[in-house]
């Protein structure tokens, strides 16, 4: 079994992120700045945006954190995005997800200007991804594809299992992996909530994303020997044997189904690390399209 350390390949990508931004600066001009809008006090979404802040930091771009409170109402939420949108010197705008239930996230996301998209949600965004066009992707998605192609795993003609559906991750990777290019070529089947059969299917994957959000949903009776599991799930349980108190689990069983896979990624250590790395990785994008 071979262990796909994100980490590792995170720290690679951010290596070259760091030159590009260091020549940027050296050249006079301001670097590129992400700023990223939260609302209330998630605090899933507070980890997430502290360490996207670090991760900016390290590689020279800068970060800036809007916090609003749970009682923002959508108008407000939308006059902010709306001024960043108009800010020349704001190259990337990610609005943290979960938001209230009293503000429609597709408003939100619907507002935020193409340009300044770098979480690849705006439905411009999507349908270039769609149709094969240069854009921002999905930060999580494409952390999957850079992951599959810095360990030379072979894609095509495979056959790909996506567990869960979402237009954050599964969706996106579904048409990624099955686009004409590497990684890609893959025969995909999207599984969700409704899949009758998800057991079957993955037993006859080459390649599987588990990105349902269930702790320990694939096990080793899921699975068959050799095959390549990403697993995306960062599900919170409770824990007695950390300091804060809980752990965090993905959606595959990986005591089990390690021994049966080719390759497999840690929770933590293995999608995580990438999600921010692909958000870094737009931010620059946009801040170059821009500017140079």
């Amino acid at each position: 079994m071979t262990l796909i350390d994100g980490k590792l390949v995170s720290s690679a990508i951010k290596e070259e992120i760091k030159k590009e931004v260091a020549g940027i600066l050296d050249s006079g001009k301001r670097a590129p700045h992400l700023v990223a809008i939260i609302v209330g006090e998630d605090p899933a979404s507070m980890t997430y945006v502290s360490n996207k802040e670090k991760a900016c930091h390290a590689v020279g771009i800068t970060s800036s954190v809007y916090k609003m409170p749970v009682e923002t109402t959508q108008d407000e939420l939308l006059k902010v995005v709306d001024f960043m949108n108009r800010d020349a010197d704001i190259d990337g705008i990610i609005v943290q997800l979960p938001l209230p239930a009293s503000i429609d996230k597709n408003v939100i996301i619907n507002a935020i200007d193409p340009k300044k998209d770098v979480d690849g949600f705006h439905p411009e965004s999507v349908g270039k991804m769609v149709a094969g066009m240069d854009t921002f992707l999905p930060a999580t998605p494409y952390g999957i594809v850079k992951l599959l192609e810095y360990y030379k795993i072979e894609t095509e003609g495979k056959h790909c299992v996506i567990v869960g559906r979402s237009n954050i991750v599964g969706t996106p990777a579904a048409i990624l992996l099955s686009r004409k290019a590497y990684p890609g070529n893959c025969t995909v089947t999207l599984c969700h909530s409704k899949t009758p059969n998800i057991k079957e299917l993955c037993l006859s994957a080459d390649i599987i994303i588990a990105a349902i959000g269930k702790p320990g949903f694939i096990t080793a009776d899921m699975v068959r020997k050799g095959v390549v599991v990403i697993d995306v799930g960062t599900n919170r349980v409770e824990s007695t044997e950390t300091k804060s108190g809980y752990a965090l689990l993905g959606d595959v069983d990986f005591e089990n189904v390690s021994k049966v896979a080719g390759y497999i990624t840690p929770v933590p250590g293995g999608v995580g690390p990438m999600t921010i790395t692909g958000l870094i990785q737009n931010t620059l994008k946009a801040y170059k399209q821009a500017n140079i």
